[in-house]
């Protein structure tokens, strides 16, 4: 049976879930780390993670809506990040907004 494209499941988080975790894999720095820049992606990418690690906490207890809203907002890190040129997307148009 197809999912619902307004509904918010298991599965569907777990997919945000996955797509975000390989987002966060390849997307290297393009700035170097002791920069203004390289220190403001550094918050960026923890902001990233933190998240992350929020949607999964909110997917083990059953809360969807914040598990859904977490991993977006994670993801929505890491793709700022490579649209300001601060991480490479290596070219992925799936997994970010490219420049």
């Amino acid at each position: 049976m197809k999912e619902s494209p307004d509904t918010i499941t298991v599965g569907r988080v777990e997919k945000y879930l996955d797509i975000t975790k390989r987002a966060r894999a390849k997307a290297t720095p393009l700035v170097e780390p002791n920069s203004v820049e390289g220190q403001k992606l550094n918050t960026m990418l923890r902001m990233a993670d933190d998240y992350a690690s929020d949607a999964r906490h909110f997917l083990e207890i059953g809360d969807l809506i914040r598990a859904f809203g977490a991993i977006n907002y994670a993801h929505a890190w890491i793709d700022a990040g490579v649209k300001l040129c601060w991480l490479d997307g290596h070219g992925d148009d799936v997994l970010f907004t490219l420049p």
